[in-house]
């Protein structure tokens, strides 16, 4: 299968290029040519299916022509090594936790699937390859996780200055060997933008071979449309299938665009919900029609951090960049810090399910959606403990259970670069490295 760019000036390439690229060189964002649709039989009886047979089926309807079913096969299996269970919280509410994988976060798919299906395609190749990857949190762990070791690939970690959670700093700045963290004074924002610029600086491009992790990667966010898949499934083997509604904690727009094409496929899904914090450009242009980024403001939902998201380009062209059109598809909401304490507070106090910053955004935007007969479920992206100092400052000191493998992090030494927001510094220090 070829894949395009959403800005339609450069000739398609194919799946190894796009992933090998990163970014088109008309800076685009890689888009397939095609989305193959399930039949409906299909999801008639996908509640047999484990979530890894599912996705290994959702897997080759976009990597299928591309990669031996049996090498494909062994890609899947070795990147979910893991589950994702549906929890109910009250009602007609459902948690989908996504925290199950190794660093404990909705990324480590994406993140593990791209670092092993990079490998697969540069198994031949003498040159070193850098992976460039900007993170507003989870991202940078999961990516460097699931790149820690692998022969020939660097990982360079951006992320920005005092912006992350503790424990989520310490997952991507203690791994050492090929793992090189940067720490920018910067925002977000800045992180990806040395990240874009970086991959269509000439200089760059023919002394180095430059790829990214990030969600703009088709590689990263593509297989997290096997969430979606995995939530139905488990949603109709209780019986609750027919009006479903999904809420997506939504930064970047990466997770919510993979389930637009998991709708796209199929998936029956009656609409998603956007939930935003107070960076809410996509919840703007929901009711306005107007694309308006600006400058991120720094929230205790951190991850969400986004004043320009990437992926909001695909969900663009997926639609012909019919405003009417996503509006039919998905609904948004914004929530201030006060706002999502008061919820965080509220489900654990009242419902005793503990969620995240960032899942209580989805489960607020979800519970506020809800029209009666619909059922919803809203993905819960992180384990609490992740933001063990903001979760117990709402819920009580000593109420949050670090896992033994957050503990295990937090015991290592940090090691980082500090790093301007200035693209010459950036430039200059790769070309040394």
């Amino acid at each position: 299968m070829n894949y395009y760019s959403t800005n339609k000036t450069i000739s398609e390439v194919s799946l190894k290029d796009a992933v090998v690229k990163g970014l088109a060189d008309d800076k685009g964002l890689f888009m397939p040519e095609r989305i193959e649709p399930f039949p409906t039989s299909f999801f008639e009886t996908i509640h047999h299916l484990t979530f890894q047979e599912i996705s290994f089926e959702v897997a080759k309807k976009f990597f299928g022509e591309d990669i031996p079913e049996a090498d494909l096969k062994a890609l899947v299996d070795d990147t979910l090594n893991f589950d994702c269970p549906v929890v109910h919280v009250n009602d007609n509410i459902y948690s989908l936790e996504l925290w199950h994988g190794p660093t404990l976060a909705f990324k480590d798919v994406g993140g593990r699937f791209m670092a092993r299906l990079l490998a697969y395609f540069l198994k031949d190749k003498q040159e070193k390859v850098n992976v460039l990857v900007a993170t507003s949190g989870d991202t940078g762990s999961a990516v460097a996780n699931g790149f820690l070791g692998v022969p020939g690939i660097h990982v360079y970690v951006l992320y920005p200055k005092g912006l992350v959670s503790d424990i989520q700093e310490k997952q991507f700045t203690t791994l050492g060997q090929n793992i090189t963290a940067l720490e920018v004074e910067g925002n977000f924002d800045d992180c990806q933008r040395l990240v874009k610029t970086a991959f269509l600086d000439e200089q760059l491009k023919n002394s180095l071979t430059l790829t990214s992790a990030n969600s703009i990667n088709v590689a990263r966010f593509l297989p997290q449309a096997f969430y979606y898949f995995n939530a139905y499934a488990r949603m109709r083997q209780r019986g609750m299938t027919e009006e479903l509604v999904v809420s997506v904690p939504s930064g970047n727009f990466g997770n919510l665009t993979a389930g637009l094409f998991a709708k796209k496929m199929g998936l029956p899904i009656k609409r998603f919900v956007a939930a935003n914090n107070e960076n809410d450009i996509v919840y703007s242009y929901l009711k306005s029609g107007k694309y308006e980024p600006r400058e991120s403001v720094a929230t205790i939902a951190n991850a969400m951090d986004v004043g320009d998201p990437s992926n909001f380009a695909r969900i663009l062209d997926l639609y012909d960049h019919s405003h009417a059109a996503i509006q039919a598809e998905m609904h948004g909401y914004r929530y201030s810090n006060e706002q999502i304490r008061e919820v965080l507070s509220e489900v654990y106090h009242k419902y005793g399910y503990l969620t995240d910053p960032h899942g209580a955004t989805g489960y607020k935007a979800l519970e506020e959606d809800l029209l009666d007969g619909e059922v919803g479920v809203f993905l819960e992206t992180a384990h609490p403990a992740k933001f063990t100092e903001t979760v117990e400052q709402i819920i009580g000191k000593g109420k949050v259970r670090l896992p033994e493998k957050l503990e295990e992090f937090m015991k290592r030494e940090k090691l980082s670069v500090a790093m301007s927001k200035d693209f010459e510094d950036f430039r200059s220090y790769l070309l040394k490295q």
